[in-house]
């Protein structure tokens, strides 16, 4: 319990810097896995090949210093012939948040509806 009331303090007094939460769930190519089942759904490719695309694309984007979302179509295109404009659809960090949807997935609905049960229960 002291480590709860702690922690409820903590959050409290927490003033989130957004901008620099935003900055830091992108990095890494967090959104590759966004890339790949995008290969899967839109090209039909098979997960194991749209895994090796995917890597081959987040090379090419580490290699110019820049993130998947940044990183020009034609240099997409030059690793799988088929990847279109729709790809950055899926590709910003909003999109992938608002994509996990399945249960205890990031979607902004299933973390209000979360939050407010538990909001209820502690309450």
């Amino acid at each position: 319990m002291l480590c709860v009331a702690a922690m409820a303090g903590m959050v409290a007094d927490l003033t989130p810097d957004t901008a620099r939460m935003k900055a830091a769930a992108g990095a890494g190519y967090a959104t590759a896995t966004d890339l790949a089942d995008w290969l899967v759904r839109t090209l039909k490719m098979p997960f194991r090949d749209a895994h090796h695309v995917t890597g081959r694309i987040v090379a090419a984007a580490e290699a110019a210093g820049l993130p998947l979302e940044k990183l020009p179509l034609d240099r997409m295109q030059g690793i799988e012939p088929r990847i279109t404009r729709a790809v950055f659809e899926v590709l910003s960090v909003e999109r992938s948040v608002e994509s996990r949807v399945s249960y205890g997935g990031t979607a902004p609905k299933n973390v209000a509806r979360e939050a407010k049960k538990w909001l209820k229960r502690l309450g």
